[in-house]
């Protein structure tokens, strides 16, 4: 049912299709959106929850009743595991921690860089046909622990003006302070502009459909933003060694996301190919979400076989995958050849759902290629860099001639008499 390619056979841009550039009906609406929001605010808020959630709200804020009592809805087992997995997430992210630097590199001369928590931060978390617990906990937790002053959390509220009991119960344990039942391009343009009842944010974060990912776009530049994320992704690196039920699990595990979610097999193997690709006919029956992943691996699945391990591993450079799982006996081994992947899985016995929820590692990740050159989301998303520089009258009068030199090399005048003019006598006379 997938489709079997030979790697020498395509060509770079073949192997993935990855055009995620919003219809221009998109763009539109998300751009008229915007307007209304930043116009009417909260009554635009309640509006489009009335059209686009089929709710009719009484409030935009979810009240702290409503925590409780969604709190108390939930099993104790999954309570406790939503605790157990956000340790988890802040052990890993707590590593991630900068101190402030400071030196001196010659005397009289002190440098240094300092960290500076964001003042307010939204977190956007999708709603409708499936609740994300697990993107509260990977999205708020690196911005406690970076110190960000509000954390404020967006979802769209269901057809009853209710938010899903899990999502509540992860934004008490990840430490939310304001919760928002709006959802869409709606609740980035509130998040952005502020409205009489949302406070405007300095970074919006978090994952949402193609609405959210151009209203995001759209609003750079007046807040900050984690990424533009793109339909989900895995790519299964496999030798022959591979068990083929367990690859074409894993490979599943994405395309029932979402119709247009990537699987990639890359392997050396022809037969775990055939093997694999027989697993995933065997499988597909068997999930509630057949249809969506039937149509995910039929639309943007593929197993590329190369005629060498070390020709995989160049395809997966070449594809930069969102997720990389390196189902080999010895995965250290080819660790220091993966340049390009949002989050490696090591080894037969770590499937990507480790990351999507448990073992710590943060899940929102770099998709569509941009793994060549971005970051998974961490502590670092939450925090500012400002350097400092402080000099004594003597440091500065070593360094001027060339300071000023510099200056004017550029033709900036200025620039070279702001320092030329500490170095006048203390009767303050200036150059001409």
């Amino acid at each position: 049912m997938i489709r079997i390619t030979p790697f020498n056979a395509l060509a770079p841009g073949e192997i993935l299709t990855r055009d995620n550039r919003a219809e221009p009906s998109v763009s539109a609406a998300v751009d008229a959106i915007l307007a209304e929001v930043r116009q009417n605010g909260d009554a635009a808020l309640l509006q489009y929850a009335r059209q686009f959630d089929h709710a009719v709200l009484e409030s935009l804020a979810v009240s702290e009743e409503e925590i409780e009592a969604a709190f108390a809805a939930c099993q104790p087992e999954f309570i406790e595991t939503l605790r157990q997995a956000a340790a988890n997430i802040r052990a890993f992210h707590a590593q991630q921690l900068h101190r402030d630097l400071l030196f001196t590199p010659r005397p009289g001369v002190v440098l240094g860089q300092r960290y500076t928590p964001l003042g307010r931060v939204g977190v956007y978390v999708p709603g409708g046909t499936a609740s994300y617990p697990s993107t509260v906990l990977m999205d708020v937790i690196p911005a406690k622990l970076a110190g960000v002053g509000e954390i404020v959390m967006a979802t769209p509220p269901g057809q009853n003006g209710g938010v899903a009991p899990a999502i509540l119960a992860a934004a008490r344990i990840a430490g939310v302070g304001r919760i928002f039942k709006m959802g869409g391009a709606q609740a980035v343009a509130a998040l952005a502009f502020g409205t009489q009842s949302v406070p405007r944010v300095d970074k919006i974060v978090g994952p949402g459909n193609i609405y959210v990912a151009e209203a995001k776009r759209k609003v750079y530049g007046m807040v900050d933003i984690d990424m533009i994320a793109g339909p989900s992704e895995i790519l299964v690196l496999a030798d022959g060694g591979a068990n083929p039920a367990w690859v074409a699990a894993d490979l599943l595990s994405q395309a029932e996301h979402d119709k247009l979610a990537s699987a990639v097999l890359v392997t050396d193997s022809p037969a775990l190919a055939r093997a694999v690709d027989a697993e995933l006919e065997r499988q597909l029956p068997l999930l509630p979400r057949a249809e969506i992943a039937r149509a995910s691996l039929l639309q943007n699945g593929r197993i590329v076989v190369t005629d060498s391990f070390e020709k995989a591993v160049e395809a997966a450079n070449l594809i930069a995958p969102e997720h990389l799982e390196l189902c080999v006996e010895d995965p250290f081994r080819l660790l220091g050849l993966v340049r390009n992947a949002g989050s490696i899985f090591m080894g037969r016995y770590a499937p990507e759902a480790l990351g999507d929820y448990f073992a710590g590692p943060n899940h929102t990740l770099p998709t569509s290629g941009t793994a060549r050159f971005s970051s998974p989301l961490s502590v670092d998303d939450f925090v500012k860099k400002s350097s400092f520089t402080y000099y004594t009258a003597a440091a500065l009068a070593a360094e001027a001639a060339q300071v000023a030199g510099f200056a004017r090399q550029e033709g900036l005048e200025a620039h070279a008499r702001s320092v030329e003019v500490r170095m006048q006598s203390s009767a303050g006379e200036v150059q001409a």
